[in-house]
């Protein structure tokens, strides 16, 4: 799979994202590949139900995006 991100341009944000180490709940083990994807998403344009599966769950990456939303999360990133 082809990456959106430098490794640096990730190292950049990877603190600002629910997930890391101390933050309450799971791990976001995978929050880079679940960035990926809503670079996939933002740079297609296309529809998350046509997320490819090498991302995950379609319904799983839009509600975690969503949640993301609503915390503040992107907000924060940009």
């Amino acid at each position: 799979m082809r990456k959106q991100l430098r490794d640096d341009q990730w190292r950049q944000i990877e603190e600002l994202l629910p997930g890391k180490v101390g933050d309450r709940g799971r791990s976001g083990a995978d929050n880079r590949l679940f960035v990926e994807a809503v670079l996939w998403i933002a740079r297609t344009g296309s529809p998350w139900r046509d997320l490819p599966a090498q991302f995950g769950r379609w319904n799983s990456a839009y509600q975690r995006f969503a949640r993301w939303s609503r915390a503040g999360v992107w907000h924060r990133v940009f």
